[in-house]
């Protein structure tokens, strides 16, 4: 494998990679955090730029198989993180965190396609992640699955 230094201007080009992964991973932390989730903005925005960074610096490799696995890494390592997020609420036998846990693994993915350089897949991603975690406090979304729930319940 053919490590070359880093040119300074190579190496800004990865900063603003960190950059943009610290906005798209804080924008999605953002709605948790006004929600006062454990996972917040700083949570979000540190995953995201830990993806964009082991993704910017694998992508100097200059070796594609030495890319791919370190984003297999990267998606390894946040399912790990994912399982430690994820557990059962004894009193209401329900399993909590799986959004967290979901959310989590999706920002870690837009770390990833910033660190290779696909900023508007990163940013659609973003969006997409942002108003689906933000679903839950919006009217319309709110009656929709009550009413689901209020079907199912009178099938029973």
């Amino acid at each position: 494998m053919d490590m070359h230094p880093l040119d300074i201007r190579e190496e800004l080009v990865i900063a603003s990679k960190l950059l943009a992964a610290a906005l798209l991973g804080a924008l999605i932390g953002y709605d948790r955090e006004r929600h006062s989730r454990d996972a917040g903005i700083r949570t979000y925005a540190a995953v995201c730029v830990g993806a964009a960074l082991f993704t910017g610096i694998a992508g100097h490799l200059e070796d594609v198989a030495a890319t791919s696995r370190i984003v297999a890494n990267v998606v390894m390592g946040i399912g790990f993180l994912g399982a430690g997020i994820v557990y059962k609420d004894a009193n209401s036998g329900y399993s909590k965190g799986l959004t967290t846990a979901a959310t989590i693994w999706c920002t870690a993915a837009i770390g990833v396609a910033v660190g290779l350089n696909m900023f508007v897949i990163a940013s659609v991603g973003a969006l997409l992640v942002y108003f689906l975690i933000s679903l839950h406090h919006r009217a319309w979304y709110v009656r929709w699955k009550q009413r689901i729930k209020d079907s199912t319940n009178n099938n029973d």
